[in-house]
């Protein structure tokens, strides 16, 4: 490293890869042991934490003793590379890691990770997590002791494969345990926790805590859902558009009328399937929505995944990690998602019509909360496009979650759709007939014993 380099880190300071300490001793381990664990990263040793350099005594085996010392303390053993940089005839010590390739190293037992500029000690569900990752396995992959085959609901199964070969991203074989063991999702007899999660025959151990408050304190209706992971979708989405409101629009000479809803509902669908599907499964945590006036907030326990950060999510370019790799994988192929870490992406294309909305999003102690909120509109300004706008949105978001229904159940019948939307029944048959008219969706059969044919 020249003399210039080495300015323009101290001129940085610390951050996720630099860290300074004024002597040698156990905090440098540590830094160094976290650095392992996430990007990699250097300690300049003979700088304060203002990235001022100090008169640092150098011994002829002084270096090599430091050296030692690291890797008699770190398990697996670091073995950092150093230089030693003469900086206004003052010499400071430069060492360096790599990002290690099987994590979590530890440090007198302990496990950090480097997060902005500090060290963060791992909980006992992050080291397991870091592990799993680290040597490309997820824990959704692994086999559920004392569970077999027989543990799975066929029907679920079934229900499953036809959406999948509907959605055409992959064709299945329409034996059952065929197709599950082309998924991976079971080893002869033996289920995953994957597909125990998704086709059990009995309400899985992971809760969905849901309801309406008028105040943090004041709760008017709350409910726990615990189904399996593609019927708990549905019964999320239910429940938050029996909460919010909708307002009607009356257009044309027909005295049509259009449904607009509070939130855009495409936003609200992506937001709940992120809860669902990258939670961390191993924390006995909650997901929690609470519905206020004007206001939605949403957690899920686990923090963000992989070197994903917060700041990264507010690009459209950020790159993804799939915490639950069989999981995801399942709701890609059923259509439920349009591909792996586009969902952000997508929520903010659909708040677009909604003028005064905003999407924020934090890691917090041991999850992820995602806030999406508004303030009233000025009725005066921009209503037209305002209306025009979020008019077409809501019929688009309609149509979707019509063909949902009938892609999870393709012997339907209207009225049930009409009920499970909680819209009028005329509202339905005109939606279908919209479907029709754009070939989406063909109804095969007689009216008793037919069904619906998704075509898109």
């Amino acid at each position: 490293m020249n003399n210039n380099a080495f300015i323009s880190i101290l001129n940085q300071g610390e951050s996720e890869t630099v860290e300074f300490k004024q002597k040698f001793n156990d905090a440098v381990i540590e830094t160094l042991v976290a650095f392992a664990n996430t990007n990699g990263g250097t300690v300049v040793i003979g700088v304060t934490d203002k990235g001022v350099v100090q008169p640092l005594e150098i011994g002829k085996e002084t270096i090599q003793k430091w050296v030692n010392e690291i890797k008699n303390k770190t398990q697996p053993s670091i073995i950092p590379s150093y230089e030693v940089i003469n900086h206004q005839n003052k010499k400071v010590v430069v060492l360096r890691v790599q990002e290690f390739p099987v994590k979590p190293l530890s440090f007198k037992g302990r496990h950090f990770k480097r997060v902005e500029n500090s060290n963060h000690q791992l909980s006992p569900s992050e080291i397991s997590e870091m592990n799993l990752s680290s040597l490309q396995l997820s824990w959704d992959a692994y086999l559920v002791p004392n569970k077999s085959i027989n543990d799975l609901d066929v029907e679920k199964v079934n229900r499953f494969i036809a959406k999948v070969n509907a959605s055409r991203r992959f064709q299945l074989p329409t034996d059952w345990k065929e197709s599950l063991q082309k998924l991976r999702l079971i080893e002869n007899d033996k289920i995953t926790n994957a597909a125990y999660l998704l086709f059990a025959k009995e309400n899985i151990p992971y809760n969905v805590h849901i309801g309406r408050f008028k105040t943090p304190s004041m709760i008017i209706d709350d409910k726990m859902l615990n189904s399996t992971l593609f019927e708990v979708v549905e019964e999320m989405m239910n429940y938050i558009i029996g909460q919010i409101k909708v307002a009607f629009e009356i257009t044309g000479k027909t005295t049509q009328r259009t449904e607009i809803f509070e939130y855009p509902l495409p936003a609200l669908r992506e937001i709940v399937l992120n809860a669902i599907i990258h939670r961390d499964y191993m924390s006995s945590i909650d997901v929690q929505i609470k519905i206020f006036d004007q206001k939605i907030t949403f957690f899920n326990p686990g923090n963000l995944y992989g070197n994903l950060n917060v700041e990264q999510l507010k690009k459209d370019n950020y790159q993804a990690f799939t915490r639950n790799k069989l999981i995801a994988e399942a709701f890609y192929l059923s259509g439920d998602i349009e591909k792996y870490g586009s969902g952000f992406v997508r929520i903010r294309e659909e708040i677009k019509a909604y003028p005064t909305m905003e999407f924020a999003f934090e890691e917090m102690a041991k999850g992820f909360l995602v806030d999406l909120h508004y303030s009233k509109q000025d009725v005066d300004e921009n209503t037209e496009n305002v209306t025009k706008n979020v008019t077409k949105n809501v019929t688009k978001n309609r149509l979707d979650l019509i063909l949902n229904l009938m892609q999870n159940n393709p012997k339907i019948t209207t009225d049930k759709i009409a009920e499970e939307l909680n819209l009028t029944k005329r509202t339905i048959l005109r939606d279908i007939e919209k479907l029709k008219l754009s070939n989406g969706v063909e109804y095969v059969g007689s009216a008793k014993n037919g069904y619906w044919k998704i075509n898109l």
